[in-house]
């Protein structure tokens, strides 16, 4: 498929003022979904979001149309979402997509937690994150399809079949599943949960901070503490360990500004919880990539560097263990 002579074509309904597209470029690739940058000659700076024909979805992710509604409902509440600026039909010749405006900042965890440009806003980021959060949980879905819903202990059960395919005998993640699963909190009523909040799906801008929550497609219903915990994740700190909000803020700033929004009272200790059971999950996906270069599924080097991330998940899973005792 022609992309940039398709986004030509549909610069017209984008924006009056648009004759056509330039300057297309990809960002992304891979089986899931393509990311593409590019302008209207009005000057409108905009992204393309599509899943390529053929290209498989992630497990549970959204079709993109529901995806961008989700956006919308977001922004309804004040959240930083990108503006969704068109959905696209069979007419657009894109296949499964929508445009949204681009934004400008920087989604690299790695530079967010180290470069000096993000020195100022740095500080601000984990209450900001808390702040966020407590909007998205609250946003309404009244007029969309139903979303499905997800609670701990059938993640528990989800992940742990997973690993157990595999054949896998890690001791630390053996201890894990039975540590999480004596230690599953009471259910509280669900809420829209991003699914994927962390470092490296936020985009930060060095003198506006957070501007924009992207990647919505594992979005479902289920604890608010799940997002929380998930940002917490010791593999999204980019070697900042010591700071366990996504390598720049600490919990209590992140909890503050959830509760400051307007977000329910969450203890940390149900916080940690969903950070060990992130852990654990990411763990098991790490280990599954892993399985497909050894088998030589998948070959490349990108999935054996994965799977070396093992050792990360169990250092935060055994911390957390002795913490939480």
């Amino acid at each position: 498929m022609d992309i940039p002579a398709a986004l030509a074509r549909l610069a017209p309904r984008l924006s009056p003022k648009a004759t056509t597209a330039v300057n297309a470029r990809r960002l992304s690739g891979g089986a899931s979904l393509e990311t593409w940058a590019f302008d209207l000659d009005d000057g409108a700076p905009l992204i393309l979001r599509r899943r390529p024909e053929g290209g498989a979805m992630r497990d549970a992710a959204l079709t993109l149309d529901y995806e961008a509604a989700l956006i919308q409902a977001a922004a309804r509440t004040g959240a930083p979402v990108p503006v969704v600026e068109h959905v696209c039909g069979p007419e657009d010749g894109l296949g499964e997509a929508f445009v949204m405006r681009r934004l400008e900042g920087e989604t690299l965890g790695k530079r967010i937690v180290r470069d000096a440009a993000f020195d100022a806003v740095r500080p601000g980021l984990a209450r900001r994150c808390g702040e966020v959060l407590a909007q998205i949980h609250g946003a309404p879905l009244d007029g969309l399809p139903p979303l499905a819903t997800s609670e701990a202990l059938g993640e528990l059960a989800r992940y742990e079949a997973v690993y157990r395919q595999h054949a896998a005998e890690r001791p630390t993640f053996e201890a894990a599943f039975r540590w999480l699963e004596a230690s599953t909190p009471e259910p509280v009523a669900p809420v829209l949960v991003h699914g994927d909040f962390r470092n490296g799906n936020l985009m930060i801008h060095p003198e506006h901070g957070l501007v924009g929550v992207l990647d919505w497609e594992l979005a479902h219903l289920g604890d608010p503490a799940e997002d929380l915990g998930w940002i917490c994740v010791n593999s999204w700190r980019f070697g900042q360990w010591r700071k366990p909000v996504g390598g720049f803020g600490n919990y209590q700033a992140l909890l503050d500004g959830y509760a400051q929004a307007g977000g329910q009272e969450i203890p940390l200790a149900r916080l940690q919880f969903w950070q060990a059971l992130g852990s654990l999950k990411w763990g098991v996906m790490c280990l599954m990539m892993y399985s497909s270069f050894a088998s030589g599924a998948d070959p490349s080097i990108e999935r054996a560097m994965i799977g070396r991330r093992v050792s990360e998940t169990e250092i935060d899973l055994v911390r957390l263990m002795e913490l939480m005792e």
